[in-house]
């Protein structure tokens, strides 16, 4: 398959070639009809390589209370979008405040095409409103960081056991409160990236570590495949940053009732509505 992904992208380039060197009309529409074709056939081929099904991990970065009522927002977007889609959504694993907010928040979602259609997601949501307790009207700026985490095969992933770090603990509920008696809670860490998945959802040891190690698998996949050659200490802020205000892909301003979409420069109106679930309206952009 990847051959064929290659065979296409060459026909493409010299297709755009053709279009750009072209002088006669007629000569120029034909060679446009077939850089639209060739887009399709490219994107079809690169759908059938990639995975299907994804994991969403959401966290609250800068901004307090009102970047982990965003998060929630954003969360509640994307539970829409996969409704709409007919996909089925399970939340893995939460962390939430007292306030309706969500500190961090890890969804599988399974359906056709999941990955291919949210990847272009990953990456910082900045959002600038004014927040409910904000006494003098003044808008706040806040962050949330969103990665979209392929859901692959065992075998595409192979984790070496002096790669990975096993931590079992308690775990806790709001305020730091046991909710079990059992060291069911499990910590994995990638010594090699260290890139650390927690996960206390399950009652069950065992279940939790298998969805800690479906989790890093997907995140390493990511790395290898779309950020090869990089340096792996910078890898994954690639793709979730730090969560500082100044990183970002996405704005939202609701005093404005504008969504800006930085990589493509573009501006959509109607938040609420894209909020409801109607996120084609950016993401159909992507495949232009």
């Amino acid at each position: 398959m990847g051959g064929q992904v290659k065979s296409i992208s060459e026909q493409l380039k010299e297709a755009q070639a053709l279009y750009d060197s072209a002088t006669d009309l007629a000569f120029k529409n034909m060679a446009e009809e077939e850089i639209e074709k060739l887009k399709l056939d490219l994107k079809i081929k690169e759908q059938a390589n990639l995975p299907n099904n994804a994991i969403l991990e959401i966290r609250a970065g800068a901004g307090g209370d009102e970047a982990e009522l965003f998060a929630n927002d954003l969360l509640k977007m994307y539970l829409k979008y996969a409704e709409k889609k007919g996909w089925k959504s399970n939340i893995i694993e939460q962390s939430t405040n007292n306030i309706g907010g969500i500190k961090s928040v890890f969804v599988e979602l399974r359906g056709e095409h999941v990955y291919a259609k949210l990847r272009n997601e990953g990456g910082v949501h900045r959002v600038q409103r004014i927040p409910e307790t904000e006494k003098k009207g003044r808008v706040h700026t806040s962050t949330v960081t969103v990665a979209i985490i392929p859901e692959v095969e065992n075998e595409k992933i192979e984790l070496k056991a002096n790669e990975i770090r096993v931590d079992v603990y308690r775990a806790k509920g709001h305020g730091g409160q046991g909710v079990n008696t059992t060291d069911s809670a499990v910590r994995i860490t990638h010594l090699p990236t260290n890139i650390v998945i927690s996960i206390q959802d399950e009652r069950s040891q065992i279940k939790n570590r298998d969805k800690a190690l479906k989790i890093l698998k997907g995140k390493l996949y990511t790395l290898r495949q779309s950020l090869a050659g990089q340096n792996i200490a910078n890898q994954r802020s690639n793709q979730v940053g730090t969560g500082d205000r100044s990183e970002k892909i996405r704005t939202y301003n609701f005093p404005q009732d504008r969504i800006t979409d930085h990589r493509l420069n573009k501006s959509f109106s109607n938040i609420e509505k894209i909020l409801a679930g109607n996120l084609d309206t950016i993401l159909e952009k992507f495949d232009k």
